[in-house]
């Protein structure tokens, strides 16, 4: 059934694909329908607590064990998390730029698209959307699975099996409330931020009242036993910068953001700074309850500091880290699905992907795909090897965004830049990004580097015959299967693209 408010007529067009027209009942009560596009549904505030709540998630509660274990010491470990800061605002403000200069949603993707052309494009879309995107999803489920679990079994690791079977039904979830409503998503996104900056707040004003007690004798001698391989400090990077990443959510979402020029900015500027803040403050605070060895035996870092300081409230930790993985996961899902739209969109995945629901405005079917491959990535995974195997990826596209950056400067001179950030910037994210690709690999290899970089060629494979050279034989394969889709869900091409 169809929303009353409006009466649409759907036919099947010659070419297999519905198409549909609106009858005008709604003039009884003088309101206009919405053109069927995404929305402009996401305001400054929104946008703030998708950046904030993407970024704080499982990060901080993980990775304060790999960092510490990538630097030695307390001292470089302080450091290394104020320099991911540092980065991750440098590489947002790059991102400023090109989103006011490009107003399209998908993230990276437009920028690689009109900085270096369609085969870089489809080979980032190819990467992120099959492996990168619902890896990412997979690695915040299961930590909302570990620690929503581990209250139930104390003194021993939670069963693999409750685990996954949870990060399952949370990606499910998740999956689902996306797809029903771009507002109910966005509700519980500014929910779970506001949770999680209570517990934030929460671990930060206990560090201080133990620091004014004078519980600081983890930090006397700090740079003690600090290691300085070239690898290992990268990889101290890699773990801290898994926690800062979320900084570029917003410019997946470009195309519903109201006003994009002001909030867009706006958002990275409020947003980014005060995570970098709360995770300096929260790491410090767990140096004052827990010696670095103690750090580095705690099952569940946050959960540890909660038995210790918190006492008889200790049960608030879990349950508010556990909100905070939740947020995370719903801001992975709200932004990973319009990557998935736009590449459908721009004829880099199969058009049924570009789909609109009717009743709901949201891109239902890459949103379902994302969770799908999402789900097969919970069943095997291992979650310190899915954030190094992301890690490598990532930073080579964030690189590459970047100096596209750079490129556009000279290539693209009559772009409008409401924002341009001086050049050095995107020249220090390149440099970075070079460093975070390559002191892995020099110091350390590891097959999952060989793995990663075969995967992302290995999409050229698919290129050719399916985009560069289709002439139109993909559409026609697809066709029975895209018309019985857009049945059962109702969904259409976006208006303003066309049909298939």
């Amino acid at each position: 059934m169809m929303d009353e408010k409006y009466i649409r007529k759907r036919n099947v067009s010659h070419n297999g694909s519905i198409t549909h027209s609106t009858e005008s009942s709604a003039k009884q009560n003088n309101n206009k329908e919405k053109a069927t596009v995404l929305q402009k549904d996401v305001g400054l505030v929104s946008g703030i607590s998708l950046i904030v709540g993407t970024m704080i998630g499982s990060g901080i509660f993980i990775s304060p064990k790999a960092v510490l274990e990538g630097t030695g010491a307390v001292g470089p470990c302080l450091c290394v998390w104020a320099a991911c800061g540092v980065l991750a605002t440098l590489g947002a403000l790059c991102y400023v730029e090109l989103g006011t200069m490009i107003t399209k949603s998908g993230g990276e993707y437009p920028y690689l698209l009109e900085g270096f052309g369609s085969l870089t494009a489809y080979l980032y879309s190819w990467t992120t959307i099959f492996i990168l995107k619902p890896s990412s999803f997979a690695i915040i489920a299961l930590s909302f699975a570990e620690y929503a679990s581990t209250p139930f079994y104390p003194g021993c690791t939670p069963p693999v099996l409750i685990t996954k079977c949870l990060a399952a039904a949370c990606v499910s979830l998740i999956t689902i409330v996306n797809c029903l409503s771009v507002k109910l998503a966005n509700y519980v996104q500014n929910f779970f931020t506001a949770a999680k900056l209570l517990i934030i707040i929460i671990i930060v004003v206990s560090g201080i009242v133990l620091l004014a007690k004078g519980n600081t004798q983890n930090f006397r001698n700090a740079f003690e036993g600090t290691t300085t391989s070239f690898g290992a400090i990268g990889l101290a990077f890699y773990n801290g910068l898994w926690a800062y990443d979320g900084w570029n959510q917003l410019n997946f979402i470009t195309e519903e953001l109201k006003d994009p020029y002001r909030n867009l900015p706006l958002s990275i500027i409020i947003g980014i700074p005060l995570v970098s803040v709360c995770y300096v403050l929260v790491n410090i605070a767990y140096f004052t309850v827990m010696k670095p060895s103690e750090l580095l035996q705690s099952p569940a870092v946050a959960v540890t500091f909660g038995d210790r300081v918190l006492e008889p409230l200790s049960w608030l930790v879990p349950l508010f880290v556990v909100f905070s993985t939740f947020g995370a996961a719903n801001g992975s899902c709200f932004t990973s699905g319009r990557l998935t739209y736009v590449a459908g969109r721009e004829g880099h995945m199969v058009k049924l992907l570009s789909y609109i629901s009717l009743r709901y405005y949201t891109p239902a079917p890459a949103l379902l795909f994302n969770g799908i491959l999402s789900i097969f990535y919970v069943i095997p995974a291992d979650i310190n090897t899915l954030i190094n195997y992301f890690s490598f990826a990532q930073w080579m596209f964030y690189g590459l965004t970047a100096f596209s950056l750079i490129l556009m400067r000279f290539t693209r001179k009559h772009l409008h830049r409401p924002v341009k950030v001086p050049i050095v910037i995107p020249v220090v994210v390149v440099v970075v990004s070079c460093y975070l690709v390559l002191a892995p690999i020099i110091d350390k290899p590891e097959l999952e580097y060989l793995y990663c970089t075969i995967f992302i060629l290995g999409g050229l494979v698919f290129y050719f015959p399916f985009v560069y050279f289709t002439f139109g034989w993909t559409q026609r394969i697809m066709r029975p299967f895209t018309m019985h889709f857009q049945l059962l869900m109702e969904v259409v091409p976006p208006e303003d693209h066309g049909m298939e």
